[in-house]
């Protein structure tokens, strides 16, 4: 899928995702330690934020909402009233260098092709501030794939694997990579990874 087409897949199942996901669980909790790594008051910018309620509910009140989708912003401006958000793809996130302190992006990047993930990671690194943190989901496996019937849609998939992730954040200066599964929001588990941005 090409980059308009998977942005119209997800104006077209925000909704049916924020409805069917559950917004509780332990991966949600990651984020206390994600902030408790955080300077007093910190600016945190949610990557793939959807509707809100999963991870921007979670954060300080001057966070920053993030995703491709307007359907999803939409939905995380009534969820999240208090909260900034930028509709944007996150390979060029309209931010300036050094400026936030935080990151989450969960189940965010595997939406973008594989070859594109260092391209994220690398702007990941130039908005945050050194020793700026991230929290991110880790892929279990390696897959590009388009899954039809996803959601009641269609959806693209993609990741180059574990080992390759945690090599590409390390490429983009990111250190001190420690990983925990947590339950998702589909009722499975998923590994993440803490990270500190190091240039």
């Amino acid at each position: 899928m090409d980059r308009m087409a998977r942005r119209a897949a997800w104006e077209q199942l925000s909704e049916t995702y924020a409805v069917r996901r559950d917004p509780e669980g332990s991966d949600a909790a990651l984020i206390t330690q994600l902030l408790a790594d955080c300077p007093p008051d910190p600016v945190v910018l949610d990557v793939g934020c959807g509707d809100g309620a999963r991870t921007l509910a979670n954060l300080p009140a001057n966070a920053v909402g993030l995703d491709f989708a307007r359907q999803g912003l939409s939905l995380a401006a009534e969820t999240v009233p208090e909260a900034r958000l930028l509709q944007a793809d996150m390979q060029a996130i309209p931010l300036a260098d050094n400026t936030v302190d935080g990151i989450t992006a969960y189940y965010a990047v595997f939406h973008v092709p594989h070859a594109r993930h260092p391209d994220v990671y690398e702007e990941f690194a130039r908005v945050l501030k050194p020793g700026g943190r991230l929290l991110l989901t880790l892929p279990s496996g390696r897959f590009e794939t388009v899954r039809r019937g996803w959601m009641g849609g269609t959806m693209f998939f993609s990741a180059p694997g574990r080992a390759a992730t945690l090599e590409q954040l390390g490429d983009a200066g990111f250190e001190k990579l420690r990983t925990e599964t947590a339950s998702d929001p589909l009722g499975s588990t998923s590994e993440f990874v803490f990270a500190t941005h190091s240039p």
